[in-house]
């Protein structure tokens, strides 16, 4: 049975890491983020991170941290499906030892014993369904339960985060025909959208170049499709690109889904900079009302945290679940019943896109709930 105050303390950490990787877009530093952290703050004494390089061919070893900080030597490249890892990125299949030295596929077994490892843990980063990299944990103790819930969930925030700088990377263009970086965004989008009339609504302010560059690679992806209306407005908190594309005559019924599988991409980034994507086909069935908003940060601006997404009954029952207890204690705390107990905390999984009570209690902690 898992330990659910050293779990949640454990996600308090993770909590840590996705703060200060949050809005980063470039590989390298989340790597190295994610591979320092599991070092200095989950006790692993050594942890590697692989990106698959574009021919989907070959891992390429992007960070190292602990026993070994190069990122050099004969695990530099590995080939998918050689040796462990590259195993794990082709099948897309965890795998987790805690007797290292034992296992029959270690390359130097005298390495794991000279450095007392025990414990390995290997995931696949898979996005969209496509594997963008492996990241792998070595300790000199058993991995704890606790531990790999708390990986899973690290994995699923690294597979967000280098899947959105690993796009952005592949950006084209960062502002249109070598503009100044100074040119105000509806001066870059325009540029960038060429027949498609862009309307402003509200007073620009300097924005984060993340932020900048997301709606430049979304009016990119615009650029493709029969885009006849674009117009940026200013919010407090937010800027939204809202536009109207015209379904291609041939898609028939499935161009609504074809034009969401295009933006892909842009949803993954959007994800990451906390914003939404938002693709609703109108009435007429033939064309597509299109935004993209994102939270308006300064330059070197954090992203702030959303909302509560939770009621205050719900926000009661998640903090006793985080405490450990169960259903049946929770009801009785509350003065309220075993099923509405299950009743909120369903309700709280499905507000915190989470898949299982452990990663209800994780978002509910990042996002100040509990």
């Amino acid at each position: 049975m898992l330990d659910s105050a050293r779990l949640l303390f454990d996600l308090q950490h993770v909590n840590q890491i996705v703060q200060s990787i949050s809005g980063c877009l470039e590989p390298r530093k989340i790597a190295h983020h994610l591979t320092d952290a599991l070092v200095t703050q989950f006790d692993c004494v050594f942890a590697r991170l692989w990106i698959v390089e574009p021919d989907q061919r070959t891992l390429r070893l992007i960070a190292s941290s602990g026993l070994h900080t190069h990122t050099d030597g004969s695990f530099a490249r590995v080939p998918m499906g050689a040796y462990k890892v590259g195993k794990i990125a082709q099948n897309r299949i965890p795998f987790l030892s805690n007797q290292l030295a034992a296992e029959t596929w270690v390359k130097d077994r005298d390495w794991a014993i000279a450095n007392h490892i025990q414990g390995f843990a290997g995931y696949p980063l898979v996005a969209n369904d496509r594997v963008i990299g492996v990241l792998a944990a070595f300790s000199t103790q058993p991995m704890a339960p606790e531990f790999l819930e708390v990986l899973q969930v690290l994995c699923m925030t690294a597979t967000i985060a280098l899947d959105a700088a690993l796009q952005m990377a592949q950006l084209p263009v960062a502002t249109p025909n070598n503009s100044a970086p100074s040119l105000p965004l509806s001066d870059q989008l325009a540029t960038v959208l060429q027949s498609t009339r862009l309307m402003l609504v509200g007073t620009e302010q300097p924005t984060a170049i993340t932020v900048v560059h997301a709606f430049l690679q979304a009016a990119e992806q615009l650029n493709q499709h029969d885009c006849n209306y674009c117009r940026l407005s200013y919010e407090p908190t937010v800027i939204g690109l809202d536009a109207v594309l015209a379904l291609p005559p041939a898609a028939g019924d499935a161009g609504e889904a074809l034009l969401r599988s295009q933006f892909a991409s842009l949803r993954t980034i959007t994800t990451w900079l906390r914003g939404t994507l938002d693709l609703q086909l109108m009435s007429d069935r033939r064309t597509v009302q299109w935004r993209l908003e994102l939270p308006a940060l300064p330059p070197q601006g954090e992203i702030a945290r959303p909302a509560s997404l939770l009621s205050d009954r719900e926000i009661e029952v998640m903090t006793l679940l985080a405490q450990g207890l169960r259903d049946r204690d929770i009801a009785q705390k509350l003065y309220i019943s075993e099923s509405t107990v299950k009743f909120h905390i369903n309700n709280s999984l499905t507000k915190l896109q989470a898949k299982n009570r452990y990663q209800g209690v994780y978002q509910a902690a990042i996002q100040g709930c509990i």
